[in-house]
């Protein structure tokens, strides 16, 4: 018997009577990570890991009724095991393994391998059967060294400040915005963020040492803020016209798919900094699982079930509302 199948709520577990990242109102939800397609309002219940329940607080509402457990601690929940390990994807994300006589699966979520100081690093667990999201799932992602990336956005930086040019730098507001903030040189200049990122900020209190200094974008003080600062501000946010109307802009983008938002909002440099696995480490984890079932969602799932299968797995589409 399949330990977790689709369902018209979502990814459901049958013995467990609950659901992963629940797509519609759910009685108990199992949640990976904050992000709004994995976490969603309305549920009556929720489970995440201890060092995620603040972001999912925040963008859920502080009534909602949290369970929390840590990381690797095991629950019983109805006939199965289940308990909760790294993602590495942002603060708190986890995947979800599931045991029940012996059989083990796991649910991914969203997960990365690459160093992060904003999380704890990716956990590999051995398995029967992995559900793998395949967001970079394509050969040509593969993604520079992270100290590569900041060497790059570092220089662009400094050169601004040579030309006297405002630097905005496009980030999601949580989880790449902080990891930012835990990587950048507070030393070349200061660090203005944006009021979403800077409420977000608040629910990673515990890891606020790891963070250069920043400050809240205001516009009264912004040519000030600004002559040789750093902007971060969320993708798709207008940029205030007292920063336009006062400098020339150099706007870049940080993404796995910084080509595509670059030219959605006309930037000027993008920089290859992904949250998700690449290619390679997708093929590794798969790998180091030990699963021979693998089920496939979010994102490029038709290539890497026909990829996966030509090696000799069981591979397959698991529906997705992506």
């Amino acid at each position: 018997m399949a330990l977790v199948e689709w369902t018209p709520n979502g990814l459901y577990c049958p013995g467990g009577d609950f659901y992963i990242d629940p797509i519609k109102k759910v009685a108990k939800a199992v949640i990976t990570h904050a992000h709004s397609d994995h976490a969603r309002k309305g549920c009556q219940a929720y489970l995440t890991s201890n060092t995620g329940a603040s972001l999912l607080r925040h963008r859920l509402g502080k009534k909602i009724n949290v369970q929390t457990c840590a990381e690797g601690e095991s629950l019983s929940i109805g006939q199965v095991r289940v308990s909760l390990h790294s993602a590495g994807h942002m603060l708190g994300s986890c995947q979800i393994r599931i045991e029940n006589r012996g059989e083990v699966w796991v649910v991914s979520g969203d997960y990365k391998r690459q160093a992060d100081p904003t999380c704890t690093p990716f956990e590999v667990i051995r398995c029967h059967t992995f559900i793998t999201e395949s967001t970079f799932a394509l050969p040509i992602f593969h993604w520079p060294a992270v100290a590569l990336v900041m060497e790059e956005i570092h220089r662009w930086w400094r050169c601004n400040q040579e030309h006297r040019i405002a630097s905005v730098l496009f980030a999601y507001s949580l989880g790449k915005a902080q990891r930012l903030q835990a990587l950048l040189d507070p030393t070349i200049g200061p660090i203005v963020v944006h009021p979403n990122i800077h409420a977000i900020n608040a629910a990673y209190e515990k890891l606020q040492d790891h963070f250069a200094e920043v400050g809240l974008l205001n516009t009264e003080n912004m040519p000030q803020q600004l002559e040789r600062g750093l902007l971060i501000v969320p993708p798709g946010t207008a940029i205030p016209s007292a920063l336009e109307n006062r400098t020339i802009c150099s706007y870049g983008i940080v993404s796995g798919w910084m080509r595509g938002l670059m030219r959605s909002h006309r930037q000027g440099r993008g920089f290859v900094l992904s949250d998700h696995a690449d290619w390679h480490d997708i093929m590794q984890t798969i790998k180091e699982t030990g699963a021979q079932s693998v089920g496939v969602m979010h994102g490029y799932v038709g290539p890497l079930v026909h990829y996966l299968n030509e090696q000799g797995l069981n591979a397959w589409a698991v529906q997705s509302f992506m």
